[in-house]
């Protein structure tokens, strides 16, 4: 059996579209239904089958540190990467991270929840034999604005910005990545993911993913609102 690949979470942003909820307490620690989002999260990667954990924060990061620590009460291990002074955006966080990443892992945001299959994602990252594969969601824009034309099994554009009617899939929040995807971002530089991801299709090495689940988030109020009451019918059943 394949052991599972580490899962890098980028929690390292300002959270500003949340403030005042997040002036003093990051995303990653908000109530959700008694607990902070963090202690849904680790779980949900615990239940995958993840073993280890690179967390990449910086703002309030100390209090993420403080709550989660080295994570054996999750049944994780956990360890820690600062941005430091400068911001490094997505793909700069991760790339300060690589050292503790090894050479194949996960990565997502730190205000998702994804309930998908974990090592379905990782075969199928396996078999592709690129350098990096996306999830994506057959969303229809119906939980965000949809940002992938997908055919025939491969992206043909991913664009957060320009979106266009050919759009109907999004991009699920769940990547998987080499060591080498990274060898074109420069370190301590801020560099953001979707640009990488975006350099990595021209290059013909991003493979994708159809998802089935939804996603949840905490990025916003809906989100949050949503999370919470799907949290709470996951409680009741």
């Amino acid at each position: 059996m394949t052991s599972a690949f580490p899962v890098a979470i980028l929690a390292g942003g300002l959270a500003t579209r949340l403030r005042p909820l997040t002036k003093t307490i990051p995303k990653a620690l908000l109530d959700i239904q008694g607990y902070p989002f963090i202690y849904h999260q680790l779980h949900l990667l615990k239940k995958q089958g993840i073993d280890n954990v690179v967390m990449c924060i910086n703002y309030l990061g100390e209090q993420v540190e403080g709550y989660v620590g080295n994570g054996e009460r999750f049944g994780l291990k956990v360890q820690y990467v600062y941005d430091g002074e400068t911001q490094l955006g997505t793909a700069g966080a991760l790339k300060k991270a690589l050292p503790l990443l090894g050479e194949n892992f996960f990565v997502l945001y730190g205000d998702s929840y994804l309930p998908c299959n974990f090592p379905a994602v990782q075969r199928a990252y396996q078999q592709s034999q690129k350098k990096a594969l996306m999830t994506i969601y057959p969303n229809q824009n119906a939980w965000d604005a949809s940002n992938v034309e997908y055919r025939a099994g491969s992206i043909i554009t991913y664009d957060k910005k320009n979106r266009t009617s050919s759009m109907h899939y999004i991009d699920y929040g769940l990547g998987v990545f080499s060591h080498s995807a990274f060898s074109h971002v420069f370190d301590n530089q801020a560099f953001d993911l979707a640009i990488l991801y975006q350099w990595l299709l021209k290059a013909q090495q991003l493979a994708a993913y159809v998802v089935p689940e939804r996603f949840y988030e905490v990025g916003s109020l809906a989100g949050i609102e949503e999370f919470s009451n799907y949290i709470l019918g996951e409680a009741i059943q």
